[in-house]
């Protein structure tokens, strides 16, 4: 099936989807974390939704769209990261712990294929002579 738009993409729903579910638990989150590890765990997972559109719009250049792609899986690790930190605080437990990063992995399977396969996504430009 070939996608027209990034809101179609399967990857983009789910990164979409766990940053809305990031957002509902750290609301449990101590105040004293507001500016700390509430912000950082916050922004890495929107980043995740984020860095894929922009990888969308740069599928003229393949190395630029691998490269954005490259920053959405930097980005979900740093979400696993945050969540390890919030298992080792307490403010989770060790199944949502598991849960989570268990479909931020999966996600992050989903960016590498598409990395893999760059070439499916990305517009061919003809050579000048």
């Amino acid at each position: 099936m070939y996608v027209e738009n990034f809101r179609d993409l399967e990857v983009y729903k789910l990164a979409r989807k766990l940053a809305e579910r990031i957002f509902e638990l750290t609301k449990m989150f101590p105040a004293e974390e507001k500016y700390s590890l509430t912000s950082q765990i916050r922004r890495s997972s929107r980043s995740v939704g984020a860095q894929i559109p922009e990888a969308w719009a740069k599928r003229r250049y393949e190395p630029h769209f691998i490269s954005k792609l490259t920053d959405a899986d930097g980005e979900q690790r740093e979400t696993q990261h945050w969540l390890e930190t919030a298992l080792d605080c307490e403010y989770i437990s060790q199944n949502v712990r598991d849960e989570i990063i268990s479909e931020y992995e999966h996600v992050g399977k989903m960016i590498q294929n598409m990395i893999n396969k760059s070439e499916q996504f990305c517009w061919k430009q003809k050579r000048k002579k």
